[in-house]
């Protein structure tokens, strides 16, 4: 279930004739109609975040993930006719996940979208569509428009000027039309539920019930009791962004009442004169500037991803007003959702965002073009999976883990009838009782509760364990191998090792089965590999079933996997090690590896060269003569050196 945002309402308010043109510093982000961090105002300057970063040293940080944007310009740049990869939309999210404290200031969220060009399937097309309308009136499809009204991209970011609830909340937003002459008209229109948009059908989906949108609502003495949707309006005209407009849905009874937060300014709009809901614009409460914004200068960086014009130019850098910026202090406004609705910290002030270009200044001229709906402050609830979900036969250890873990969320760990070992909070726990565990999210220290998950571990008496015969299980991905490996102790009565995988962690299906080769001798390493080039889920989870010659069969461990990161880094595990350590190879090519051992003080404890037979093989070592403690391994191939650091801890020293 989708987390509640508390809304705040957005915004705004304000009719203001006066030109908005002077660059500013706000909460930290440079408003200056520049895309660079550390760059302010034309001269390099430390210390301002921005959408992005080209190099300029500093202590700013850029906003938007930029993973990707090299390949994608080198995609655009080997595109022919008719530019198929420059007509595509793109989206990225915030370069940190959502709610992060950098710099001592409380990122909420951000997105970067490239709209679609050329064939853009994302434009209004009846000529009638208009804001106050009921989005399942609006009709969308593939529609030439004037270049003065086409969108290349947009940018949303919300943040606090500082870490608490007391710092004051700033939206900051962007967008770059394809024209930079003549006047333009934009809005930015936040919604509460989740409006979505089909592109097949040109219809719209998923808005609120009044009239298509949500309502803000009041008591009788102006408190505000429920958020609704809210629109930014924006006119640019004669080179400077010259005129802003905030409005929120109501019911039209409601400007009767005089608000608490905000004033009314006293224009309403909504499908007709004598509609019962529409857009009404209001003002502060205080006196003083909340916002700022203007144009960008000649030659704007256009950031990593480069612009793509409608004609499917490829542009480096914008031109003079091609790209705008503006920046609002929602608690100024008194919208910020924490003052407004008691909400906490993590509180939202909208969730899904839309942008569109209108034909005039009237805010009920035709609607143009538009960006889909688009997500904002979702963050991953919590997903959690056991890597021993049964207790066969005896009560052992089971590590319970966060598989989407976020390094901004809280996460809090309680058992009614299980037993935790040791800590009960971070993003793993040890379940040392059958019993069920419950993992609870917050966004960030100090948030309301955002998420939980539950998951059981049971106890089987009936079930007959093996013999431990298993001594360690891992694996890692290399291109698109799922590599999986394991050891066994010595044991001729083993038959066979079935692999089994899954999407959940849950429900499992057989992928291979690999004969046991053990003897009673020394111990026998394993290894399976799985193409899974056609496999789309973010996880993969691993497990053994071992089955000996009479009959008896066990589980391993869950091991997990994740195709979306391309592991490069050479693996050391177990680490710690207990007797025998395996060195995975990723991204190796077959050939010599030279291995050198040092302990911590400097000490030479081995020297050994290993002929790898495979791409993204694996070296076994033996350390169980090491003694206990740290050591420092080189390995080095024919193009590079690789360092790591290996702790060998011994079972039988701890027993003692």
């Amino acid at each position: 279930m989708k987390t509640l945002l508390l809304v705040t309402g957005l915004f705004f308010s304000l009719i203001i004739n006066a030109q908005i043109t002077t660059p500013a510093i706000k909460a930290g982000f440079g408003v200056d109609a520049e895309l660079r961090a550390n760059f302010f105002n034309g001269f390099v300057q430390s210390g301002n975040d921005d959408w992005f970063r080209n190099g300029t040293p500093g202590t700013g940080r850029m906003v938007i993930d930029t993973t990707g944007a090299a390949a994608i310009v080198s995609g655009y740049l080997s595109d022919v006719s008719p530019f198929p990869r420059r007509s595509a939309s793109i989206y990225r999210p915030m370069s940190v996940p959502q709610f992060s404290v950098i710099n001592n200031r409380l990122w909420l969220d951000a997105l970067w979208v490239r709209d679609y060009h050329g064939n853009d399937t994302t434009v209004f097309t009846a000529g009638s569509d208009k804001n106050g309308m009921t989005p399942a009136m609006w009709s969308g499809g593939v529609q030439g428009i004037p270049d003065k009204n086409d969108i290349l991209d947009i940018f949303v970011h919300v943040r606090r000027a500082g870490p608490t609830t007391t710092d004051s909340l700033w939206l900051f937003g962007g967008i770059s039309l394809d024209n930079t002459t003549g006047n333009r008209y934009f809005d930015f229109e936040m919604y509460q539920t989740d409006i979505n948009y089909d592109r097949t059908s040109g219809r719209w989906f998923g808005f609120g019930a009044d009239a298509g949108h949500t309502s803000w609502q009041f008591d009788a003495a102006g408190n505000i009791t429920r958020p609704g949707d809210i629109i930014f309006s924006a006119e640019y005209q004669s080179s400077s962004l010259s005129n802003i407009e905030a409005r929120i849905w109501i019911d039209k009874a409601s400007m009767s009442i005089t608000p608490v937060a905000f004033n009314w300014s006293g224009q309403f709009d909504g499908d007709g004169s004598g509609a019962q809901y529409g857009y009404a614009s209001i003002l502060p409460k205080t006196s003083g500037a909340f916002y700022t914004g203007l144009g960008s200068g000649p030659n704007t960086y256009a950031g990593p991803f480069q612009a793509v014009l409608q004609n499917n130019a490829l542009i480096a850098n914008y031109a003079r007003d091609q790209f705008m910026e503006f920046s609002v202090n929602l608690s100024k406004l008194g919208l910020d959702p924490v003052t407004l609705l008691g909400g906490d910290i993590c509180g939202s002030p909208f969730n899904r965002v839309v942008v569109k270009t209108r034909a005039s200044a009237s805010f009920t001229s035709e609607l143009k073009d538009f960006v889909a709906p688009t997500d904002l402050f979702l963050a991953p609830r919590v997903d959690i999976a056991a890597d021993v979900p049964i207790f066969c036969g005896v009560v052992g250890v089971s590590t319970i883990t966060v598989q989407n873990p976020s390094s901004s969320s809280v996460y809090t760990w309680t058992t009614p009838d299980g037993h935790i070992y040791g800590s009960s909070s971070g993003q793993q726990i040890q379940a040392d009782s059958a019993g069920t565990y419950i993992v609870m999210q917050q966004l960030a220290a100090g948030c309301n509760p955002y998420a939980y998950d539950t998951i059981t571990i049971t106890f089987d008496a009936s079930c007959t364990p093996l013999e431990n015969t298993l001594t360690h299980f891992s694996g890692f991905i290399a291109g698109n191998q799922a590599k999986l490996h394991w050891t066994t102790t010595a044991s001729n009565m083993l038959e066979n090792f079935e692999v089994q995988r899954s999407t959940d962690a849950t429900n499992f299906a057989v992928v291979g089965t690999v004969a046991s080769t053990a003897t009673n001798g020394a111990s026998i390493n394993y290894s399976f590999s799985e193409n899974i080039e056609q496999l789309t889920s973010a996880f993969l989870f691993y497990r053994l079933k071992i089955k000996n010659q009479s009959g008896e069969a066990a589980y391993s461990k869950v091991v997990r996997l994740n195709p979306l990161q391309k592991q490069k880094d050479i693996l050391l595990y177990p680490n710690p090690a207990d007797q025998f350590l395996q060195i995975g190879l990723p991204g190796v090519a077959k050939g010599t590896v030279t291995l050198t051992a040092v302990d911590a003080s400097g000490v030479l404890v081995c020297t050994q060269k290993h002929l790898v037979k495979e791409d993204n093989g694996i070296l076994y070592l033996n350390v169980s003569n090491w003694k206990t403690g740290m050591y420092f391994l080189q390995l080095q191939t024919a193009k590079e050196t690789t360092r790591k650091k290996l702790i060998v801890t011994h079972t039988n020293e701890i027993k003692q």
